[in-house]
C-alpha cells in the first residue's frame, strides 16, 4: 500500500506543477557555456507558449508521469519500509528514532528508487528541451515510450541510464531534505506546539519543501544538462568544471525560485495525499 499511494501522490503532485517543471528544465539550459544575462521565468513561459502554444507547458507529461510512477511509487515506498524497521529497531532498544535514522531512510529510498528509474528521467528532459533545437533539428518525439525506444536505438541502451550519478545524488538530497526534514518537522511540531493535526502536516511539508529544493538543485542543475544530449560532458564533474568556470558558481542556483515553487507544491501535495 505505501508503494500505491507514493506513486499516487506523485503523479498528482507533477501534474500540478508539470509547467513550472518546464520552465525550470529551459532556464537550467539557456546561455549552457556562456556567463550572458539570465532570463526571467515569466519571459521563458512566454517565449514557450509564443513558439509553440499553451500546452507545450505540458510536453514530456507522459515521462514525467512514468517517472512519478516508478520513482515517487519506489521512494517512499522504500522510505515507508526502512523508517518501520528504524522504529521497531528503536522500539525494542526502548527509544524514538531519531533524526540520523531518519536521513538514513530518507537518504537509501531516494538513491535506489532513483537508480531504477533514471530512463524516465531521461525521458523526460528530451521531451522537454526538444523545443529549444531549431525546428528541422528537433527529434518531435510522440510520446515517452516513442522517446525511450528511440534513445535506445539511435544512441544504445546505456544511453537511457546517461546523468544516472546526479540523478542518484539529487534524488538522495531531495529525499533526505522533503521526507527525513517533513518526518523531524512532524515530530518536532507535535511536541512543541498546540497546531492541529492538519496544520502539523502542511507546516511540515512546506519546510521540507524548502531543504528539498536547497539541497537538490546543484544536482538538479547538473543532471539536467547531462540529460538533454550531446557530448560536450565526459560526467558529471566535468559539467561542474565547466559550468563554474564558464558561467560561475552562482549558476547552480539560477533559477531557485522557479525549482523552489516546483519542489515546494510538489512536496506539499505529495506529502498531504500520502500522509
Amino acid at each position: 500500500l505505501p508503494f500505491v499511494i507514493g506513486g499516487g501522490s506523485g503523479i498528482v503532485a507533477t501534474t500540478c506543477v508539470q509547467p513550472v517543471d518546464m520552465v525550470k528544465v529551459r532556464l537550467q539550459l539557456l546561455g549552457e557555456g556562456a556567463a550572458g544575462k539570465s532570463q526571467s521565468p515569466i519571459s521563458v513561459a512566454r517565449k514557450i507558449v509564443a513558439d509553440d502554444g499553451f500546452f507545450s507547458l505540458y510536453n514530456g507529461i507522459s515521462a514525467a508521469w512514468l517517472r512519478q510512477a516508478s520513482y515517487a511509487t519506489l521512494r517512499l515506498g522504500f522510505f515507508d519500509r526502512f523508517l518501520a524497521f528504524a522504529a521497531n529497531r528503536a522500539e525494542q532498544q526502548g527509544r524514538n528514532v531519531g533524526f540520523s535514522e531518519r536521513a538514513l531512510a530518507s537518504l537509501s529510498a531516494g538513491g535506489l528508487a532513483a537508480a531504477i528509474a533514471n530512463p524516465a528521467e531521461v525521458a523526460l528532459i528530451r521531451l522537454q528541451s526538444d523545443g529549444m533545437k531549431p525546428r528541422e533539428q528537433r527529434a518531435n518525439y510522440r510520446s515517452v515510450v516513442d522517446a525511450l525506444t528511440r534513445i535506445a536505438k539511435n544512441e544504445g541502451i546505456t544511453a537511457l541510464w546517461s546523468g544516472s550519478y546526479p540523478t542518484i545524488v539529487r534524488a538522495m538530497a531531495t529525499n533526505f531534505g522533503q521526507l527525513a526534514f517533513f518526518s523531524e518537522s512532524k515530530h518536532q511540531l507535535k511536541q512543541r506546539t498546540t497546531m492541529s493535526d492538519r496544520n502539523i502536516t502542511f507546516a511540515a511539508s512546506g519546510i521540507a519543501g524548502f531543504f528539498a529544493a536547497f539541497f537538490s538543485l546543484p544536482f538538479d542543475f547538473l543532471k539536467t544538462r547531462l540529460q538533454r544530449g550531446g557530448s560536450q560532458y565526459t560526467g558529471m564533474v566535468d559539467c561542474a568544471v565547466q559550468a563554474y568556470r564558464k558561467e560561475g558558481l552562482l549558476r547552480f542556483y539560477r533559477g531557485f525560485g522557479t525549482y523552489f515553487f516546483r519542489i515546494a507544491p510538489h512536496s506539499i501535495i505529495t506529502l498531504i495525499v500520502a500522509d
